[in-house]
C-alpha cells in the first residue's frame, strides 16, 4: 500500500476541531532548544509536529508511549502536554539492548513529567483508563520479530491491555514501515515492515474504531520489498499513519 487518503469519520470539520489542536504548542514543543541535536536532525523526515497534530495532542493530556525507544516522541511529548500533563515512557529489555545512550535523556530530572516504565510484553503493568493518548511510533512491527532476545507474545492480549488504560473517547495513533499489502506479519523480521491492513484488523479486533488514516509520511517510491534500513530507503520507507479512538 503505497498511499493513504485521509478518511474521517462523519464530518472533516467536526472531527478537527474535536480534537481540540494547538498549531502553537506543537510547533514549541519541536522547537524546544532543549532537544537533542540528533532528534532535531530527523524532524524534516518524520514531521514530528504534523504527525502528532494529526494524533490531537494536546496541553495537558496522559500520554503512553509504547515501545518509546530511545525517546524521540517522548520528549517532543513532554513538552507538548506540559507541566499539566504527564508520559509514561515504555520500553522493554530486548529495545534497552540496543537503545545507545538512552539514560542520557532523563538525566538530572530534565524531562520532570516523565515516568520510565520497562515491562515485557504482553503483561506490561497500566492503570485502568488513564490515558488520554496512546503511541505506537515504528513499534508494531517489532511485536512479530522472533528471536532468542525477543520470544513471541500474545499480541491480542497486549493490545487488550492497551485498550483498558485508554479513556473511553481516547487515541491510539500508529505509526509504521508499510510492507505489501495482504502480507500480514510475515515481513515483520526479514524486513521490518508491516501490512497496515493486518494493522487495522487487529486493533478493531481489540474494540479501537478506525478514526482517521494520513499519507503525511507517505513514499510512492519505496518498492515495499526491501528492508527499512536498505541504504535506498533508510528514512524515506513509506510510513502509514492510523488513529484509532476507543468508543
Amino acid at each position: 500500500m503505497n498511499k493513504f487518503k485521509t478518511l474521517l469519520l462523519g464530518s472533516v470539520v467536526s472531527a478537527l476541531f474535536s480534537l481540540n489542536v494547538s498549531a502553537d504548542h506543537l510547533n514549541e514543543a519541536v522547537a524546544n532548544s532543549e532537544r537533542p541535536k540528533a532528534d532535531v536532525t530527523r524532524d524534516p523526515l518524520r514531521k514530528p509536529d504534523e504527525v502528532l497534530r494529526f494524533f490531537g495532542v494536546a496541553p495537558g493530556m496522559q500520554v503512553l508511549d509504547l515501545f518509546s525507544g530511545a525517546g524521540y516522541y517522548t520528549e517532543i511529548l513532554s513538552y507538548a502536554v506540559g507541566e499539566e500533563g504527564a508520559v509514561t515512557a515504555h520500553n522493554n529489555q530486548a529495545f534497552l539492548s540496543i537503545i545507545r545512550n538512552s539514560d542520557e535523556r532523563f538525566d538530572g530530572n530534565r524531562l520532570a513529567n516523565v515516568t520510565r516504565l520497562n515491562a515485557e510484553p504482553p503483561t506490561i503493568p497500566l492503570a485502568a483508563n488513564k490515558y488520554d493518548f496512546a503511541l505506537m511510533a515504528l513499534a508494531y512491527h517489532d511485536f512479530y520479530i522472533r528471536t532468542q532476545d525477543w520470544p513471541e507474545f500474545d499480541v491480542p492480549q497486549l493490545l487488550k491491555i492497551v485498550f483498558d488504560s485508554v479513556k473511553s473517547g481516547g487515541i491510539v495513533g500508529i505509526v509504521d514501515h508499510a510492507a505489501a499489502k495482504g502480507t500480514g506479519s510475515e515481513d515483520a523480521k526479514r524486513l521490518h515492515r508491516i501490512d497496515p491492513g493486518f494493522v487495522i484488523g487487529q486493533m478493531v479486533a481489540a474494540g479501537f474504531v478506525l478514526e482517521a488514516q494520513s499519507d503525511l509520511l507517505a513514499n510512492p517510491e519505496d518498492p515495499h520489498d526491501i528492508p527499512m534500513w536498505d541504504p535506498s530507503i533508510r528514512s524515506k520507507t513509506d510510513r502509514f499513519i492510523l488513529r484509532f479512538r476507543k468508543p
